[in-house]
């Protein structure tokens, strides 16, 4: 399990209203804040430290990061 990055209180609770999701739910249930995927994979220990920072999955990091190439 990815232990999510420390944020400040209201930053929690601005990405759990904006994404309708709670950002430590869903890396304990390791899936992906945008598109809901399995998010157990990664390329690098640099997309895994992403994930506990975004909850973004790789694929979606691929996505957001390099514009969808």
């Amino acid at each position: 399990m990815t232990e999510p990055t420390s944020k400040a209180p209201l930053i929690d609770l601005m990405l759990s209203n904006l994404a309708g999701k709670s950002r430590e739910i869903q890396l304990a249930s390791e899936l992906c804040m945008l598109c809901n995927g399995n998010a157990n994979t990664f390329r690098d220990d640099i997309s895994k430290r992403e994930y506990a920072i975004s909850g973004m999955c790789q694929v979606c990091q691929d996505q957001v990061f390099n514009g969808g190439e």
